[in-house]
């Protein structure tokens, strides 16, 4: 649909769209014509849009604190998933994974060579020296929240503890990238840099993601891409960073009997962290982490 110049502006401000978002859609048709992908209208958050996330994301980071206060060796990954969907729950949320094209819990647990869609079991029980993933998704009045983090279980050895760490400022290197009116790729690229240069690979295969109406929109987010390729970042784009980053090769494998979880191809340790950000005027904000 073509807005007249005098229509009410497409994000549902009440503006007239040459007081709104008429210049920043010539913007984005100037870089369209210079052979960029960008992203249409469905893919802006609103404000109104952005606030609802929000309110879905202090029940995601409520969980991850949970379980960041309580984790410990002894305890059941599947007790784990009972906490979150016992709070999720009670602050009026849905688990976002639970029955998600089969999924079977509320959270993915993803014990040392896991990469990641670990799934919760009582028999799956935590002993010192592991380190874990643990990656909530919460829906509140159809809004969604996406983040993760990971955990160390008592005394963990030098090289997991670093590679945990190296990869929580991996995460932050990509933070640091994002720019409105530069590509997701510049973003990507700066990860996958930075992790080489601590002697780890980065997954090719699985990425971020668009985020906020739906678990999984546009775009998918490569930590392994080239500057300049990718979408083009502009102000109320919302995606995931969350590079999974292994300590010995990029490849990896899918569990054959449950079809879900994620393993690294040489058993070397895989470590993941998750922030969910949008894109602002100089920068970006961060959503839930």
């Amino acid at each position: 649909m073509i807005l007249g110049r005098n229509s009410l502006c497409w994000c549902g401000s009440g503006l007239k769209y040459k007081n709104c978002h008429e210049a920043f859609d010539d913007r984005i048709a100037e870089f369209k014509r210079k052979g960029y992908k960008v992203p249409g209208h469905d893919l802006i958050k609103t404000p109104e849009q952005i606030e609802g996330t929000k309110k879905s994301a202090v029940i995601n980071m409520a969980c991850l604190d949970y379980v960041g206060e309580h984790i410990r060796a002894g305890i059941s990954t599947q007790e784990i998933d009972n906490w979150v969907s016992k709070i999720t729950k009670d602050m009026g949320g849905i688990p976002a994974t639970l029955g998600y094209e089969g999924f079977p819990k509320s959270v993915c647990t993803s014990i040392n060579s896991q990469v990641c869609h670990g799934i919760p079991s009582e028999e799956d029980i935590l002993e010192d020296g592991d380190i874990i993933n643990v990656d909530c998704t919460t829906i509140l009045n159809g809004y969604y929240a996406d983040s993760s983090r990971m955990f160390m279980i008592g005394d963990v050895a030098p090289d997991a503890k670093k590679l945990v760490e190296d990869v929580h400022e991996a995460v932050r290197v990509g933070l640091d990238a994002i720019k409105p009116w530069r590509t997701l790729g510049d973003m990507g690229s700066a990860v996958n840099e930075f992790c080489k240069s601590k002697g780890y690979s980065v997954v090719r295969e699985i990425g971020g993601h668009g985020v906020g109406l739906d678990f999984h929109e546009e775009p998918w987010v490569s930590y392994v891409s080239e500057p300049g390729t990718e979408m083009l970042m502009v102000p109320g784009l919302m995606f995931t960073v969350e590079p999974m980053v292994n300590m010995g090769g990029p490849d990896i494998f899918i569990d054959a009997d449950n079809d879900w979880t994620v393993y690294t191809d040489d058993d070397s340790l895989s470590a993941q962290w998750e922030v969910q950000i949008v894109v602002t005027e100089d920068g970006y904000e961060a959503i839930s982490w």
